[in-house]
């Protein structure tokens, strides 16, 4: 630089890319204050093992990144939200493999291992496509009308207003019927106190009256015999329903993943129906007041409300 060459010439001559001469221009004091030999130390400070965790050296962050997995936010959500929250100040960002060594690698005095129990767990192996296929009946429903048929405005998320729903089933027949928008991601969630589909069919009904028209335009369902009274449910809430076809629940992904999700609230071979409805609303607020990587780590709330006062 003290030569007067410009950035493109020393990156011809040093055989690299201008861009990586930019950056270690930039990263040691710019075009300005560079200096070859402080540079090169840096370079060698950079190098030395091990490292002090950021989470270490900063308390005030690890504070932040605790209080997140607390509210079962994951370290991806945690990084993205810093990144977003704080874009201009390097010392309240960190990367979610950082989060996740802290707690697993357990860096003396970064996050507690107690911390560990609000990761979202991952399954040990990955399940069939076929795993929803319950009973012999699983998949006759009279009068189906097939996801093939849906909107294409549904298929592309274009429009919000088209929902993926489900049941979530725990032990002793209990069970919670999980919905989720599929443009916002949007997680509602109603208690189903039996399985059958007048009981099932009358707790849709009545949920759905709770939102506008616009926000509520189609159902999607797997091929359970709890909406065989769908007909019913279209008639009382002019809402269409469609169906996946059988053998297929993967085609409601957006619900399968959200379903994946709540197991970290509602673990497998637990009582569901103990639950109460107010319960079930404030787990779906956490769900939704997650950061999304899907939707730019915005939280399915700030998208759904931008909707809700589109339509007011």
């Amino acid at each position: 630089m003290v030569a007067g060459q410009s950035i493109r010439s020393i990156a011809t001559s040093l055989g690299r890319a201008p861009s990586t001469i930019s950056r270690e221009i930039k990263r040691n004091g710019g075009q300005e204050f560079y200096r070859a030999s402080q540079a090169e130390q840096a370079a060698w400070d950079r190098t030395v093992r091990p490292k002090t965790c950021k989470l270490v050296e900063n308390r005030a962050l690890a504070h932040i990144v605790a209080d997140k997995l607390q509210w079962q936010w994951s370290p991806e959500q945690i990084a993205g939200w810093l990144k977003q929250t704080y874009p201009s100040d390097e010392n309240y960002q960190v990367s979610h493999e950082t989060i996740y060594r802290s707690l697993y690698i357990q860096a003396r005095g970064a996050l507690k291992k107690e911390l560990l129990e609000h990761l979202r767990r991952t399954r040990a192996m990955r399940r069939s496509r076929h795993h929803t296929q319950k009973t012999e009946d699983h998949g006759r429903i009279i009068g189906a009308v097939s996801i093939s048929e849906r909107p294409a405005t549904a298929e592309d998320r274009a429009v919000p207003g088209h929902w993926e729903g489900d049941l979530l089933c725990g032990s002793g027949c209990s069970q919670i019927a999980t919905l989720v928008e599929r443009q916002t991601r949007y997680v509602m969630l109603v208690k189903i106190p039996r399985k059958d589909t007048e009981t099932v069919i009358n707790a849709l009904i009545k949920h759905a009256h709770k939102l506008p028209q616009e926000l509520y335009k189609s159902l999607t369902w797997d091929r359970g015999s709890e909406l065989a009274d769908h007909k019913r449910f279209t008639l009382a809430t002019d809402i269409k329903v469609y169906f996946c076809d059988p053998q297929n629940p993967w085609q409601r992904g957006t619900n399968e993943n959200t379903n994946g999700l709540l197991r970290q609230y509602f673990p497998k071979g637990t009582d569901l129906s103990v639950h109460s409805q107010a319960h079930l609303n404030e787990v779906a607020r956490r769900l939704n007041e997650r950061p999304r990587k899907t939707l730019k780590f915005e939280t399915p709330a700030e998208r759904f409300n931008q909707c809700v006062a589109s339509t007011g």
